[in-house]
């Protein structure tokens, strides 16, 4: 690990237990914090983060978000009903056209919220805890050379403790330790849950799919520099997890995300089009069946230079 990393980490991690609410609402003057929760067929778990977030965080938290991304079950409904302001992904900035893909809808959601500061939670966190929210904030509320704070968490498997993030450890921290080798004191990169200023989140790009997060963290350190970067230990995380298959396409999207950013830095000369069709198989009773999946990821610009972008 390089000496600046291991420096970083000693001046720039923290812990949610670190970041009291009381000392937050002393730290927060005239600052407005939105908290945004991109969800799709989050019903199930929606209406227990957004009702612990207005619970435990009021006279913190100004605004909860949640972008609706085209569910199919009752996800808007519930969420509404639990106090947040849902607003459904594609009537957002309408005369865009609409693209797929968790990325667009955290990035649209800097039109549709007002916060200076602005947290994003994924809707499918099981036995979610509020010290997400006010871990993610210490950092931004208490010193503002911070632009973006990245949580991370152990990740249960199953009935193990620890075990999930599997792309996380096959992918995306290979590729960081290869190419950006700054940011490998970030122990969940591709973490869902994090936490930066309007000022910073609206002048980088967002990767519309799976990469997002990895984009957000690789062009916020070209943007503002590593030390404008902390993390934030929240504990445990449980969640959902997905199939192989599905966690596949994610990687393939991140691995795509990567090329992207390499290629903008003029670090490869790209002799090819990456694919964007992953080849998978499935063993079927009449031999191996071949699947393809489409994993092209397409790319929103900074917000600010979006007409109609602000809110």
């Amino acid at each position: 690990m390089l000496p600046e990393v291991e420096a970083w980490l000693r001046s720039r991690t923290s812990a949610a237990a670190d970041w009291p609410l009381e000392r937050l609402l002393a730290a927060k003057g005239g600052a407005r914090v939105s908290v945004v929760l991109p969800a799709r067929d989050e019903r199930e778990t929606v209406g227990e983060i957004v009702t612990a977030i207005r619970r435990d965080l009021a006279g913190l938290v100004d605004e909860i978000v949640v972008i609706d991304s085209r569910s199919t079950d009752d996800t808007a409904v519930v969420a509404a009903r639990a106090g947040a302001t849902v607003h459904a992904q594609d009537e957002i900035l309408p005369d865009l056209k609409p693209l797929d893909g968790k990325g667009e809808a955290l990035w649209k959601s800097l039109a549709a919220t007002s916060g200076d500061l602005l947290v994003f939670v994924d809707a499918d966190i099981r036995r979610f805890q509020s010290s997400f929210v006010t871990g993610l904030l210490g950092p931004l509320l208490t010193d503002p050379t911070v632009a973006y704070v990245k949580g991370c968490y152990d990740r249960p498997l199953l009935d193990a403790p620890t075990g999930g993030g599997r792309v996380t450890e096959l992918v995306a921290r290979p590729l960081i330790n290869l190419h950006w080798p700054e940011l490998a004191g970030f122990v969940q990169p591709l973490a869902g849950e994090y936490a930066g200023r309007r000022s910073a989140l609206e002048r980088v790009p967002f990767v519309t799919g799976y990469g997002v997060e990895l984009g957000l963290l690789i062009d916020l350190l070209d943007l503002a520099g590593l030390d404008a970067l902390a993390q934030v230990d929240l504990g445990a995380r449980e969640h959902s997890h997905q199939s192989t298959e599905a966690l596949g396409a994610m990687a393939g999207q991140i691995m795509l995300a990567a090329w992207s950013r390499l290629e903008r830095q003029g670090r490869i000369l790209p002799l090819h089009e990456p694919s964007v069709r992953l080849a998978q198989f499935r063993r079927t009773p009449e031999g191996h069946q071949v699947l393809t999946r489409d994993v092209s990821v397409a790319e929103r610009p900074p917000m600010i230079t979006v007409e109609g972008g602000r809110p």
